[in-house]
């Protein structure tokens, strides 16, 4: 499909895309790589009649690692943090998370920013981000602040980011332990039926600390904090895993879709996650 006429804008500083959105209001919308945008312009989901491109916008690229964490700026790509051997050693989770984003085209465009600031309950870093206690930058006409990712999604397409705000990038923790990033799809390059972000810490045979975000399970990615904690001071045996997904299925809410009944995409996440579990356990 064609989408509706809109104006194009391509500024080359981030004063010009404030000054934009200040001027533009609600009818402005930014795009990084523009693989969630489009789309859904395309097929008039999306009405925007004022489109700022962020290409050519300075300070949104590369990736930096310190003992204090990870730094990504938003427009960095799914394909960069793939072939970064530096930060796949540092997080290597977010390589596993990206190389099951759609397919080499889409992660050549699409960007960290972009995933994150839609606000699409279907996209994979932000369930990611939250497992990896993430924080997002936005900067605005009022300056620059900081938003933990577990507290930015607030309902399907709709976040805390404000209107004439941008984001400028996302820090992380340094993670420890094991890792996984587990997703069941209907097929190459679709949304996830089910995903499940894991991180595990573990001292001898005991869970010392736990983290699980699910993907496409709700109207926003879900933090289960009870999943986690089910697991902590345990050997993460059958008793544990069983409590841990019976902790997330009470936090999810999914609906029907094409994606199946909701029975099924409780049954799947209950499914995905014992096996995301397992891999981050086998690798602490």
């Amino acid at each position: 499909m064609i989408p509706a006429a809109f104006a194009y804008y391509r500024p080359t500083d981030m004063a010009g895309v404030i000054s934009l959105l200040q001027e533009h209001g609600d009818d402005a919308r930014v795009m990084a790589g523009g693989h969630s945008l489009i789309p859904m312009m395309k097929l008039r989901m999306a009405d925007v009649p004022h489109l700022i491109d962020l290409q050519a916008v300075g300070g949104l690229s590369g990736i930096a690692i310190g003992s204090g964490g990870i730094r990504i700026g938003a427009m960095v790509t799914q394909s960069e943090i793939i072939a970064d051997d530096a930060l796949s050693t540092a997080a290597p989770i977010l390589r596993e998370a990206a190389l099951q984003i759609a397919d080499p085209q889409v992660r050549n465009m699409g960007t960290v920013g972009g995933n994150v600031a839609n606000g699409d309950p279907g996209n994979d870093m932000p369930g990611l981000m939250q497992c990896l206690d993430a924080t997002f930058s936005l900067i605005g006409p009022d300056g620059v602040r900081d938003v933990p990712a577990r507290d930015f999604y607030e309902a399907a397409y709709m976040t805390a980011r404000g209107d004439e705000e941008v984001l400028t990038a996302v820090t992380i923790p340094l993670p420890a332990g094991g890792y996984a990033y587990e997703k069941q799809k209907r097929k190459i390059g679709d949304y996830a039926t089910a995903a499940a972000a894991v991180q595990i810490v573990k001292d001898g045979d005991i869970c010392t600390a736990a983290s699980i975000a699910m993907t496409n399970l709700s109207d926003t990615p879900i933090f289960s904090e009870a999943a986690g904690a089910a697991l902590i001071g345990t050997s993460v045996d059958d008793a544990a895993l069983q409590a841990a997904t019976d902790a997330m299925q009470g936090d999810i809410d999914p609906s029907e879709d094409n994606r199946g009944p909701v029975a099924f995409k409780k049954h799947v996440a209950g499914v995905i996650l014992r096996r995301a579990i397992a891999r981050a356990w086998s690798r602490a």
